[in-house]
Order: structure tokens, then sequence, then C-alpha cells
């Protein structure tokens, strides 16, 4: 098309042509005024100049007010005088009412006047100034957090992390009935950052008094100001990913200040080693808590079966049932199997001897010994009630059934990291013989090398690296009949908010390729990480069966321990690949389907013909949409139950 305006028309550099030149704009009267006022405006002398000319217009302005005011009749009371003419005598006494002057008569009288106005405003300005300041840096040698802590009975955390916000919202919903519950946080960063981000991050603490205060928790000096010696428990947090040389160099600074030998120092680590050296050279009073290795358990756990990660997340947090320790004389020389069925609001899971050892899931005929504790879930500690010692398997014929047999799985692994190698090495003992792993990666995130030679037990293990583009994740996937998914983030590759973002478009995916090819007779599983425990909500969107929300996981497990220290070998024992172990498994391999029956009954089963103890069931047509939703944890012994195809008994005991 021709163009009728080619006078008019610009062209780009180069081949095209030169940018016409640009137009000149006459700049405005008022422009000028505004632009040279700002420039003088940042000259104190100009501030000061301007301030009196002010003073000059206001005085001025407050005649002239005056003037017209008086003009007017209806505003004035009858027998008012009349003002007399404006002069500069008339503007002189507004000028110094204004200024806190006289109405001085002489022009000697009034520069004197002028001269003694500027020099008390400067005195009174400076003494106001240093007063104001010496204020402003009281108040802000107090927001900086260095006033010492004369508390005790407090939580102290040392240390700050994303973990600081689900652990203050854990040990809020435990100390719920303490009367004045404190926590003290000691970190390195500004008071003021803290608070703030506990205000945005960990609301409805309710009654919890959180204290912060600023230091270096790795100095002794620091230390004394946070009355360690007086704390209940401290938590020492892995702030970085450098190693565990800052949490043993705090464990050390706790110890020079510590004047408490019964403190329990709850400590996060990363290499097993160290932990072990710390727990050895403190004699116990350091409980390592390794965050990698609780969250690849669960993560393991989670991928096994459906429901397994809601019934660790009921355990970890302080919400739901718990874990209690009561000792119960009525037991003394009873056997376990007894234990089992003799409380009906509590789920009896192991023993404490006399000499402190636990034991999670002991033989059935295990003897308990006077001053023994058993290990109970329930709600609250007033639930673990001894009701009777009851042989309710005896009135059914307890069948031993035949051990499960599993079929090899198949899985799919999308995204890498450090963490893939401890859940998938903590999965392979779970795993059937013949079973496969498939680990797909972006190249941008994951080198290809870093997929190669990868050995987890008997497990066959394949890997492919791909660009990212959703066509190659679609036929990764679409390649083989795969048992389960499991999405994990690029934890050392990019920061979390981009990891998470990655993993939820990727959920997205795999759910849109599920609903394509109907996604089986038996569904294609779908267990994702997600790193920051904020984007939880988001994620579910995805229509995940399993999430495992990893900052949460230890967070959780580290306010159970501060609470309670004699929880962390159960812990330890539960998430494991050795010794007793949380499973789901098929109901009919207990009882027939189809007939009514109570739990208490089943809890008898499992233990008596079993050695297992079972602490719920899962209902397979309330869990269809969420495998979290059928999960019935530690029901009343008294509840009728009717198993149908698909249930699974919630036990602890040995993985078949």
């Amino acid at each position: 098309m021709p163009n009728n305006n080619a006078e008019s028309r610009s062209y780009g550099q180069g081949a095209q042509g030169e940018v016409a030149p640009a137009q000149y704009k006459k700049t405005g009267f008022w422009t000028k005024v505004r632009y040279n006022f700002d420039n003088s405006i940042a000259k104190p002398s100009a501030f000061v100049f301007y301030m009196f000319i002010a003073l000059i217009i206001l005085s001025v302005l407050v005649v002239i007010i005056k003037y017209a005011l008086y003009a007017v009749p209806a505003l004035l009371p009858a027998g008012t005088a009349a003002l007399s003419d404006m002069s500069f005598e008339t503007f002189w006494g507004q000028f110094a009412t204004l200024t806190g002057r006289g109405t001085e008569a002489t022009w000697a009288d009034r520069i004197v006047g002028i001269l003694n106005w500027s020099i008390t405003i400067t005195v009174a300005g400076s003494v106001t100034g240093f007063i104001v300041g010496a204020i402003n840096r009281a108040f802000a040698a107090m927001r900086k957090g260095k006033s010492p802590i004369i508390d005790n009975g407090h939580t102290l955390i040392l240390g700050w992390s994303n973990r600081v916000f689900p652990i203050l919202k854990e040990l809020a919903i435990a100390n719920s009935n303490v009367r004045r519950p404190k926590v003290v946080i000691f970190s390195q960063h500004e008071r003021e950052f803290m608070e703030d981000e506990i205000e945005s991050r960990a609301e409805g603490l309710g009654k919890l008094k959180v204290i912060t205060r600023t230091g270096d928790p790795t100095n002794p000096a620091d230390l004394k100001r946070v009355n360690v010696s007086s704390a209940k428990s401290v938590i020492i947090l892995d702030a970085d990913e450098i190693g565990d040389a800052t949490v043993v160099s705090t464990v050390l600074a706790v110890k020079s200040v510590n004047s408490n030998p019964g403190i329990k120092m709850i400590a996060e680590l990363d290499d097993a080693n160290t932990a072990e050296a710390l727990v050895n050279a403190t004699q116990g009073q350091v409980i390592a808590v390794r965050s990698h290795d609780v969250i690849a358990r669960v993560t393991a756990q989670a991928s096994r079966q459906p429901g397994l990660a809601a019934v660790a997340l009921d355990l970890l947090d302080f919400d739901g049932d718990e874990i209690y320790f009561q000792q119960v004389p009525a037991l003394d020389g009873k056997t376990y199997k007894d234990a089992v069925s003799s409380f009906n609001t509590a789920s009896v899971i192991g023993v404490v001897g006399p000499d402190g050892k636990t034991a999670l899931n002991p033989k059935p005929a295990t003897k308990i010994k006077a001053g023994s504790k058993v290990i109970a879930i329930a709600e609250d500690d007033d639930k673990v009630v001894f009701t009777g010692i009851t042989d309710k398997a005896a009135a059914r014929k307890v069948v031993a059934r035949k051990a499960i047999t599993r079929k090899a799985e198949h899985l799919l692994v999308i995204g890498w990291s450090s963490m893939g190698r401890s859940v998938l090495t903590e999965l392979a003992s779970y795993l059937p013989k013949g079973s496969s792993v498939h680990i797909v990666a972006q190249s941008k995130f994951v080198a290809a090398d870093e997929l190669k030679n990868l050995k987890f037990g008997a497990v066959k293990v394949t890997h492919a690296s791909v660009s990212g583009d959703i066509d190659e994740l679609i036929a990764a996937a679409s390649a083989k009949r795969y048992d389960e998914v499991i999405v994990l983030g690029y934890r050392e590759a990019i920061t979390e908010s981009e990891a998470d973002a990655q993993t939820m478009l990727t959920m997205l995916q795999m759910n849109q390729l599920f609903e394509q090819d109907g996604n089986g007779v038996e569904p294609t599983r779908l267990v994702a990480e997600i790193l920051d425990s904020r984007k939880a909500e988001l994620a579910r969107v995805a229509a995940v069966d399993d999430l495992v929300v990893s900052d949460n996981l230890a967070a959780l497990l580290i306010a159970q321990i501060s609470e309670n220290p004699a929880l962390a070998p159960v812990f330890d024992d539960l998430f494991d690949a050795d010794g007793a172990a949380i499973n789901v498994k098929p109901i009919d391999h207990y009882v027939p389907l189809g007939k009514s029956i109570s739990y208490g009954e089943l809890v008898a089963i499992a233990s008596a013909a079993h050695s297992e103890s079972a602490i719920g069931y899962r209902v397979a047509a309330a869990s269809r949409d969420d495998a979290s939703t059928g999960v019935r944890l530690n029901p009343n012994k008294n509840d009728e139950f009717t198993p149908a195809a698909g249930d699974g008994l919630i036990v602890i005991g040995d993985v078949e």
C-alpha cells in the first residue's frame, strides 16, 4: 500500500535510513520554576530561606483573611470596633505573632527580636534534635534485639530457616493448654526481618509468645543473652547448604555457656557420621535430626502404599492423634498381645522397658516387666486408659493367611536431585523382585552424567535426559505402563519457588495424560514433593494422590522431639527400612469381605495371627479422589466395620 505521508515517516537505523531528529519543545515557566526549586531544596540554606519566605506569605494571607472577615457584618457582634487601615505595622504585627515575638516599636528592637527568635529556635531545635536522636537510638537498639532474656522454661531456637514457621505453628498447638508458652528465636537476622516474616508466614499462633533476638549463635558471648540454662529445650536449625560446621559450632557454644546438664539439644544435621559423633560426644544430650533422611523416608513411605503419607503426618503433627508413653501396673507380667487389646481409645504400638530401651511391635508373647511403659497412639494422654484385658480374637476362628504376594512394580521418577538418591535408596528395600525405575530429568537442570551408573539394590534403573518439552515428557510417561509416578523438585539447580512451579506443571501434565488414556483398571498413582509448604494448597489443585511437603516434615519431627525427647527412637524405628514399619495391607488378608466386624477384633487378629500392631484402617471407597481422606487412625475398639474390596488395615510390623 502506498504511503501518503512519506514526509513524516521515521525509519530505523541502518539500511532503512536514519531516525528523524527530535522536535524541540519549549519549556514552560512553571516547569522551570519547579525544576529550579527541586534543585535548590537540597541545600540547607535554601530550605531556611524558603521557610522565611513562607512565613512572610502566610502573614500576608492571614491579614488579608482577617480584614475580609471583618468586612462581613453578620460575623461580628454589635459594637465591634473597625480595623485600622492596612499598613506595614499591620503585617509586621502578624509576622511577629507567627514567630512568637512581640510587636516591637523600633527597627532596632525588631532586628534584635528576629535575632533572638533565630537563636532561640536554633538552640531549641538542637536540644530537641539531640533528645529525639537519643530516643531513636534507644529504640533502634531495642529493635536490634540485643537485650538479654530473663524468661525461663522457654523453647530456644538457634538459627533461621523456612522450618521456623511450621515449628512455631506446631509448638503453638502443643502448648495450647500451657499458661504462658514462650519461644525465643536467636539468629543473625535483624529482629525486624524475623518478626515481619513470622507475622506473614506463621499467623494464628494463639497465646504462644515469640521473642526474637539478634546475634551469633556460634558465639558464647552472644549466647549468654538468651538464658540457655533455663530453656526447656534447644532447637538448632541447619540454616545453610554448606554442611554441618555451623551446627557443630553452635552445639559447642551452647555447651560452653549451659549449666544445665539435663537440657536436650535437637540439632538438625546432614551428615550421618557427624550426627553420630555429636550424639556420642555429648552422651546423648544432642538428639540428631537428619532432615534429608526424614523427607526421603516419608516420601518412600508415601510411594509404597496409598494413605501412608497421611498416617505419617498425623503421627508427626500435634493435631489429631499423637504418640504417648504410659505406665500401666495392671499389665505387669502380661504379654504384649494382652496389651494391644486393653485400651478402647488408644492403639498400643510398643513398649519401653524399665531400662529405657524402646521396642516397637515386639512379639505377641513378650512379657511386660514391672516399671515398663506402653507406647500408644491416642488423641490425648488422658485417652490412654486401661479398659481391661480381652481376647476378642477368640470369638472368631483366627486363620494365619498366606503371605501377600507382590508383583514387580515399575516407577517413573520425573525430576532429580540428591533427594532422589535418598528416596530410591529407601524405596529399593521395599520393592519386589523384578521392579524397575525410569528417571527423567531436564538436561538444563541435571547433567546427564549424574544419572549414569545409578544403582539401588536389585532394582533395574534406566534414565533419560530431556529438554523439558511437553511432548518428550508425555512420550517418556507413555512408553510403559507405570504403577506410580514420583515427581521430585530440582533442589540444587533452581530456587524453591521455581522448583515447585516446575513440579506443579508436571503434575498437571501427568493428570492430563492419565485422563486421555483412561489410566487403566488400576490407576497410576501420582506422588509429588513440594519444597515450600506455602505452595501445598496450590499443589493439591493438581489432584495429586499423595503430597510430600518437605520443609514441613523435618519441622514436625523437630517440634515433636523438642516437646518429648523420648519420641526420637520411636520415630527413628518407624521411618527407617529396618525393623518395624507402617504398612497398609489388604483387609482380606485378615478377615473375609462383606462381614461386619468390630475394630477391636481386627486388632486382636492382627496381633495373634500376624504379629502386628494395628493402628487403623483405610476405606478405599472414601479415598478415590484423595488417598489421605479414607484413612481412619486409632478408631474406638468397639466401632463396627464392614470390610470391602480395596480396603486396608494399617499396621506396624515387618514389610512384606
